[in-house]
């Protein structure tokens, strides 16, 4: 499914300082995501703070705190101080709410004040929006001038957040009523609650628009797939997509809010689906390719929190399939969460080996780039390994600002993946069950790889230590998230109490139906009556009519 970025005001925090810290400058100084870095602060999670102490306080559960907090650093060689910090593509800030934590600094850390500013961003003050569209070509409000294009991934997706805080809004026994309006090329029937701010973007997959709740008193973006059931697979994707979002929840991964009911009163006649959402900032593509620096102290959270998501997920015996920049999410408060879950599939869990279960799966998954090397060698049977696979990737990308294997096709992604990391041995290509992979490999230059130190100079090497487990090549040698997560990298992060499982796995059972069009569309408006349970019970077919036609091929 394709997704909707969105916006957060101005974040200050309370904190002096001894001295005054320089601050990054930027090119555009609108636009900014902030990450502040008080000399007294050590960045926690969720952008939460506290104060050094003789000994570690009761640690308090992980709350996403969003649009309020800042990430903050901690240095040992110096006081407590108090400096108050904003986001500088803003005039007008809200106060921020603060929660203890306690982080062991790590040494050489910059104490410097500094802010990530999302070069070529247009910041909008009075609605809080900063949207990236569904395609590269349609981007709303980046400069593309400032994002490298042919380096980045083309066709960019961003949508929604976490569902808790808007979703309890919605009364079940309300009655329903809408209202019409044009938004670019589409009209939109929504619930008369939403008024249109703007239109953020559209793609393939549909629009996406900012609009204000006037019930909640806050803006929230809507998403209509128009004619989602003219092609099944984008259809299942969509019921999917909606099933997985309603089931999860965490706080780094997204979330449905609210949808709308269909105003029909024959099932056939069912075309549009609406998604409304959270609006968020921006995407981590799109930070990469800014051209402001990144700290590895940025990265570290970054990825911590993607981790911390992926643990939640694999938990659920879900594999994402999909995982690359432009899937994560960001906000202001460097709250990251994970989207897109379009092509993700499920899988049978083995106790104990932290790697899950295994099913025949296909290997048309992952943007190239981010796809493991058993998928590419024809592995059909994969699981977990494969979603750390496009993280070590991410983590690489973040660090060097580029893709880390932007291989052209197969061959030469397989090719740059071994000059990278070194030619893997014959008994270490057990896990190739395809003859002729295993024969490609074999020939590929035996050469010994440049260190990971000098590909990434300046790197400390408890962040290239797990970088390189996570990019084993072998997908049983390759870490797994929870291992990841207790890596030194990361101790100041880390606490397992606050990362949180599922209680349940996810019921995948819906796919083994024949999903044909009108089973979609029953489907479908029976998730939408979670959300408005007026519109239940589903309404009938047309007494005599006949089937629509619908595109089917096979889902990858």
């Amino acid at each position: 499914m394709s997704h909707l970025a969105c916006g957060a005001g101005s974040i200050p925090s309370d904190h002096e300082t001894k001295s005054t810290s320089p601050k990054l400058s930027s090119s555009n100084p609108t636009g900014s995501l902030g990450i502040s870095q008080s000399g007294s602060y050590r960045h926690s999670i969720g952008g939460m703070m506290e104060r050094s102490q003789p000994e570690k306080p009761p640690r308090k559960k992980y709350q996403n705190h969003s649009h309020q907090e800042h990430l903050h650093n901690k240095n040992s060689n110096q006081n407590t101080h108090k400096h108050q910090q904003e986001i500088s593509n803003s005039s007008t800030t809200s106060k921020s709410s603060t929660r203890e934590h306690h982080h062991t600094p790590r040494s050489g850390c910059d104490s410097s004040p500094t802010k990530v500013v999302a070069s070529g961003a247009s910041f909008d003050h009075d609605h809080h929006t900063l949207g990236t569209a569904t395609t590269a070509s349609a981007t709303i409000s980046y400069s593309t001038d400032e994002v490298n294009s042919d380096e980045s991934e083309a066709g960019m997706e961003v949508i929604i957040s976490s569902k808790d805080s808007l979703m309890e809004e919605v009364s079940p026994t309300e009655r329903y009523k809408s209202h019409s309006f044009q938004a670019g090329k589409n009209t939109f029937t929504v619930d008369t609650r939403y008024s249109l701010i703007r239109v953020i973007g559209s793609g393939a997959y549909g629009v996406v628009i900012s609009t204000h709740d006037k019930k909640t008193d806050k803006d929230v973006a809507i998403k209509m797939v128009p004619r989602a059931f003219n092609d099944e697979i984008d259809a299942k994707r969509i019921l999917r997509e909606i099933k997985l979002l309603k089931h999860f929840r965490h706080e780094n991964v997204v979330g449905i809010v609210d949808m709308m009911p269909p105003g029909v009163t024959y099932l056939e006649d069912f075309n549009d689906v609406y998604i409304v959402a959270e609006l968020m900032e921006t995407d981590l593509h799109r930070i990469i390719y800014s051209k402001q620096k990144l700290s590895i102290d940025h990265v570290q959270y970054f990825i911590y929190q993607a981790l911390r998501g992926l643990k939640y997920i694999h938990s659920c015996d879900v594999l994402h399939r999909d995982l690359k920049p432009s899937n994560l999410l960001v906000n202001s408060n460097c709250d990251l969460k994970i989207c897109d879950f379009g092509l993700a599939r499920g899988i049978e869990s083995h106790q104990g080996d932290g790697k899950g279960g295994s099913m025949l799966l296909t290997e048309y998954v992952v943007t190239r780039w981010y796809r493991a090397p058993e998928i590419m060698l024809a592995c059909h049977e994969y699981s977990k390994p494969i979603d750390m696979w496009s993280i070590g990737c991410i983590f690489a990308e973040l660090i060097h600002r580029k893709p880390y294997f932007p291989g052209d096709d197969y061959i030469d992604q397989l090719t740059i993946i071994s000059e990278k990391l070194g030619k893997l041995s014959d008994t270490e290509l057990d896990f190739v069950t395809s003859e002729k992979a295993k024969r490609f490999m074999r020939k590929l230059p035996n050469k010994a790889p440049v260190p990971l130190s000098e590909q990434f100079p300046d790197t400390p090497p408890d962040a290239l230590d797990v970088l390189r487990k996570m990019l084993e090549i072998h997908p049983s040698k390759r870490i797994t998230v929870e291992e990841a997560l207790s890596h030194p990298f990361f101790a100041q992060l880390h606490s397992p109490e606050d990362e949180p499982v599922s209680e349940s796995p996810f019921d995948f059972s819906f796919e083994n139906e024949k999903l044909h069009r009108r089973r979609l569309q029953e489907l479908i408006w029976e998730e939408i009556g979670d959300f408005r349970p007026s519109c239940l019970p589903v309404v009938p077919i047309r007494p005599g009519g006949g089937s629509v036609n619908s595109t089917s091929r096979q889902d990858p």
